[in-house]
């Protein structure tokens, strides 16, 4: 069984390791992409439009957990099928999880769709 050795320059091992580094990097950019397809990025954005929305989504992120339906109707001067109708976009486009606690209904973001889409809106940023 014959081995080969190769003896690299320093220059050499750097190239290579510059190469290998640059390709983990795509690899990790393709990683966090494909988590959101565009049709994916277009409803978040939708969702994310209107400025009551913003202020649910704020409301919610003050919350050290779920925050009450009641409590999100309590803060705007709105119907309560106008709030329905905004927190069904968020949840629709998946920004917050909806559990029924009873005849009630709580909210709490998805930290993993809004990291997803945090990461997929700072890959427009210059580097």
């Amino acid at each position: 069984m014959d081995l080969w050795y190769f003896i690299l320059t320093k220059n050499e091992i750097n190239l290579i390791f510059g190469i290998a580094e640059f390709w983990y990097k795509i690899d990790i950019f393709t990683y966090m992409n494909t988590n959101l397809d565009n049709k994916k990025v277009e409803k978040i954005s939708k969702a994310l439009g209107d400025p009551y929305r913003i202020r649910i989504m704020q409301a919610v992120k003050e919350e050290k957990d779920w925050l009450q339906c009641q409590a999100i109707k309590e803060m705007f001067n709105l119907a309560q099928s106008t709030i329905s109708h905004h927190l069904s976009q968020l949840v629709d486009a998946e920004l917050l999880h909806a559990e029924k606690d009873g005849r009630h209904a709580r909210y709490k973001i998805n930290q993993e769709v809004m990291g997803d889409y945090v990461s997929y809106l700072s890959d427009f940023r210059d580097k």
